[in-house]
């Protein structure tokens, strides 16, 4: 079973300005307590193409993401390592990131993907963020009948999160046009 959504968000600043404000997530002092379920993240991997101009980036995440009690008992932890790579096309304007677990995986999968565009409406004053993210768990015998609550749970946590990282943007965006 998958439970999936999607959200669409239109900032109404230029595609730079959100996307620097993006890199800047993990960064700013001001952030850790509106990201506080992150505890560490690790560049692994920074390549520019020089054929493309397209940068390639990989992100190691550490996240604290406690589940309900019984599934803690059965996991044994309450930390998820994740990947993040992000893909930035410049000439076009474009930023991907697509975010996996890499821990955890016989238990649960979660991708999310979120990419920025310029508006088609106002292309050099606005900036159209896509987030679309899936969960998927993975049902053990002792846990079918609780797979469907455990993924609803999820995936209230990944919307409060990330209208967390929204407004957490909003503040980096206006540090930045200051």
């Amino acid at each position: 079973m998958v439970k999936a959504y999607a959200q669409e968000h239109v900032y109404k600043h230029p595609w730079e300005i959100v996307t620097s404000a993006s890199w800047r997530k993990f960064a700013d002092p001001e952030n850790k307590r509106t990201l506080s379920h992150i505890l560490d993240v690790d560049t692994l991997n920074h390549k520019l193409d020089a054929e493309s101009g397209k940068l390639y980036t990989t992100r190691a995440i550490t996240i604290h993401a406690p589940g309900p009690w019984f599934v803690r008992k059965i996991v044994g932890q309450d930390i998820c390592h994740c990947v993040e790579s992000t893909v930035v096309d410049g000439q076009s304007r474009s930023m991907q990131l697509t975010t996996r677990n890499i821990s955890l995986q016989k238990y649960i999968e979660v991708e999310e993907r979120i990419r920025y565009n310029p508006h088609p409406d106002n292309p050099s004053g606005w900036t159209v963020c896509k987030q679309e993210t899936s969960i998927r768990i993975k049902p053990l015998s002792a846990l079918a009948s609780m797979a469907e609550k455990v993924e609803q749970r999820c995936a209230e946590r990944f919307l409060q999160n990330s209208v967390k990282v929204r407004i957490m943007r909003m503040r980096l965006l206006l540090d930045l046009l200051h």
